[in-house]
């Protein structure tokens, strides 16, 4: 079964990333774009290189392409009405736009349910991000403190990052009494980083950078840190070609890459 893929965002330079990714897959048509004010973009695919008409009205184009699968990677203003459409109109999504709210994952999961299916929300799309999450959830279990620096690019528009967001989520459900001894007395002290759950997280945003996640941990005498880098937008491809196949095997939306892979 060829899979018939829009992206939305397509004009962005992720778009354009998945897009030209999407087309060098054999069972995977990319069947249009969606973006603003853009009438079409140049894509490079292997050895060839052709324009991709690019659409302003998703509506339109899911009637006019009848696509199995969104992928979103737009703006945290417009994610939702893109993902309310689709799924609506029965196409899956595929969703690394950050930024979403709590309400948001239960509209979705809820649009999910009722047209019964699946959706694919992951803040981070390497596969190194989801490992270095599940790590950190591991060591998380065995350090009396811990903290998360996350490197991004000066566009980047939400703060912390998903990924951090996660990966404090998840060391949280783990963590030591001693940590939360910790987090409460670092309270009035603002300069620390944002509070989440029982972690602190430091954001940088800064021209040159990618996306860049730093978890240090500190115990007696010791201190272990779990780093990953992706060095450029081609570190997010495999795990976003992953879910646009495995999306078409469910019924339901799941939150996180690391449902998908056997971590």
């Amino acid at each position: 079964m060829t899979i018939k893929t829009i992206v939305t965002g397509v004009a962005g330079r992720m778009g354009r990333q998945v897009a030209a990714a999407l087309t060098r897959e054999p069972d995977i048509q990319l069947v249009g774009g969606v973006d603003l004010k853009i009438e079409s973009i140049a894509l490079s695919s292997g050895d060839c290189e052709y324009s991709l008409n690019v659409a302003t009205d998703l509506p339109a184009l899911i009637a006019e392409t009848n696509p199995n699968v969104l992928v979103d990677f737009t703006h945290p203003t417009s994610v939702m009405d893109n993902v309310r459409t689709a799924l609506k109109n029965g196409v899956r999504c595929v969703v690394g736009t950050t930024g979403l709210s709590a309400s948001d994952f239960d509209e979705i999961r809820s649009l999910c349910q009722r047209r019964k299916i699946g959706a694919v929300i992951a803040p981070n799309f390497a596969i190194g991000a989801v490992l270095l999450m599940k790590f950190a959830e591991i060591a998380s279990r065995h350090f009396t403190g811990a903290e998360i620096i996350e490197m991004h690019h000066d566009k980047k528009v939400d703060a912390p990052s998903g990924t951090a967001l996660k990966t404090a989520e998840l060391m949280s459900h783990s963590h030591t009494a001693a940590q939360e001894e910790i987090a409460v007395s670092l309270e009035s002290q603002p300069a620390r980083g944002e509070d989440v759950g029982v972690v602190r997280i430091h954001s940088v945003r800064l021209p040159g950078l990618v996306a860049h996640h730093e978890v240090i941990f500190g115990g007696t005498g010791e201190t272990l840190t779990i780093r990953h880098d992706s060095l450029s937008r081609e570190s997010f491809m495999p795990g976003v070609i992953l879910a646009v196949r495995e999306v078409m095997k469910l019924e339901q939306a799941v939150f996180g890459l690391d449902a998908l892979l056997d971590v």
